[in-house]
């Protein structure tokens, strides 16, 4: 589907799957990407029509830095019924971020939201942090465990 909405691509879609014998939720879902368009756009509505066409009605989608977790809400906000969102920071995002303080108050922000129904994309990934940086990745991590507790999530 990522291929059908992306105008700067030359290339031929790929069909579409057989639709699912039963709705289905996906869910983890990165629009953002498929779309590559704002969060309220007609592209994103589209790339939702064409999953429910195959069976796939609802869609969670993920966020995993704070500006793409704001897009997420964005985007659960923009098409109800359709869409909730996931807001955090991803493990190997945490430890780059400029102002990790910031970005986690961002996502504590978001996660009170009436459209937000998890924490995630986070974890631990040491696969691509040095091991300076695992500590800034485990204080992350404590705190959107922290935060998904406080917001019962």
């Amino acid at each position: 589907m990522a291929d059908r909405h992306n105008r700067d691509l030359d290339r031929k879609p790929a069909p579409l799957p057989e639709a699912l014998p039963v709705p289905c939720v996906d869910s983890h879902a990165h629009l953002e990407i498929v779309t590559n368009t704002d969060a309220e756009s007609p592209q994103v509505g589209a790339v939702l029509e064409e999953a429910a066409s195959v069976g796939i009605n609802r869609v969670v989608q993920v966020g995993y830095s704070a500006e793409q977790s704001i897009w997420s809400v964005k985007c659960a906000e923009s098409f109800p019924g359709r869409v909730l969102a996931a807001v955090a920071l991803h493990p190997n995002e945490a430890p780059v971020v400029a102002d990790l303080d910031a970005d986690l108050k961002v996502i504590a922000e978001l996660a009170k939201h009436p459209r937000v129904r998890a924490i995630g994309e986070t974890g631990l990934d040491y696969f691509r942090t040095p091991p300076e940086l695992q500590e800034v990745q485990r204080k992350s991590f404590k705190a959107q465990i922290e935060i998904a507790k406080r917001e019962k999530l």
